[in-house]
């Protein structure tokens, strides 16, 4: 049985151990705020834009562009999401999990025909180690999330595409839906499916950052009612366009800012996926260090009761014995 020096010296441990991951939950939450509040910031241009898209879908459903045509796969390109930093639960691990099954999926292409673009450290120490291609150094992106160099990448991955230098792209990252619900995601970025992309879904919970069962319960809730207003609201669009110069320029100019628009997506879900996850993982390690310190408090008295009553005992028969 351990002596109450070494429950004392375990106890001071614990609670500075408890300190450091109570201040890492509280950075996490602030972190976490900010980049709702960049969600919230890019939610009118993306809704702008979509509303722009489906009514020139509605006028001419079968238009194509270069960044829209199926080819057999030769050379594919991954766009990763994962963070500089851990003490963030399986978030990276999770990221790198399915980064390896996709990669695994197109081995036949061999290695060299499988370029990573890594944003964030852990992506790139993994495929460093996995000796595959990577396109660029693109680590600070996953900490300070930022629109220029998301269309910078935006614009290469379609050059690339178009040049038939890639066939196709996917993108791998959490969409964050809430502070307590981050989905793992993998989708087809070119050739990009415009159809599919208005109409993937795209509910987040932007005015919480409380990772609890009741949140989660609200967020459904919520969905349900927006989801039967916007079906009591909806009317029909008026399709009747007169497009100058053409159709096909038109979507041209649209469909390369739709692009941008979901590598930025991705980073921003992305970012405030794994702040929600430290946050959540920390809160969850004080919470176990609350719990052990009770039992440990718990052992300190009782050992600390029972050398008093032994000290007790030896006073008592050392009375007696005189």
């Amino acid at each position: 049985m351990p002596s109450l020096k070494e429950i004392k010296n375990r106890i001071a441990s614990v609670n500075n151990t408890r300190k450091i991951t109570s201040a890492m939950k509280m950075v996490a939450s602030s972190k976490l705020h900010h980049a709702q509040v960049m969600i919230e910031n890019m939610l009118p241009y993306e809704s702008m834009l979509e509303n722009i898209l489906k009514s020139f879908l509605a006028s001419e459903a079968d238009a194509k562009t270069v960044y829209s045509i199926e080819r057999p796969v030769h050379r594919i390109a991954f766009v990763v999401y994962a963070s500089n930093s851990s003490l963030c639960g399986g978030f990276n691990a999770n990221i790198l999990k399915m980064m390896q099954q996709a990669i695994d999926e197109y081995q036949h292409l061999g290695k060299e025909n499988i370029i990573i673009y890594p944003i964030g450290r852990k992506v790139a120490e993994k495929v460093a180690k996995l000796g595959l291609p990577s396109a660029g150094d693109f680590t600070m992106l996953a900490d300070r999330p930022d629109i220029t160099q998301c269309i910078e990448i935006s614009r290469t991955l379609g050059e690339r595409f178009a040049a038939g230098e890639f066939d196709r792209v996917e993108l791998i990252y959490h969409h964050f839906k809430s502070a307590g619900s981050q989905i793992l995601t993998r989708k087809p970025f070119l050739p990009i499916n415009i159809t599919e992309e208005l109409q993937r879904d795209k509910e987040r919970d932007l005015s919480s950052n409380v990772a609890t069962l009741q949140a989660q319960e609200y967020l459904r809730q919520r969905g349900e009612r927006n989801s039967k207003k916007e079906q009591e609201e909806v009317k029909p669009l008026n399709d009747n366009f007169l497009v100058e110069p053409d159709m096909d320029t038109v979507l041209g100019r649209l469909i390369p800012k739709l692009a941008h628009l979901m590598i930025y997506t991705a980073l921003l879900d992305s970012n405030a996926s794994e702040h929600a996850a430290r946050m959540v993982a920390m809160q969850t390690a004080t919470d176990n260090a609350d719990e052990l310190l009770r039992q440990l408090n718990l052992q300190y008295n009782k050992s600390r009761q029972q050398a008093i009553t032994s000290e007790l005992l030896d006073i008592v028969g050392g009375t007696v014995n005189n």
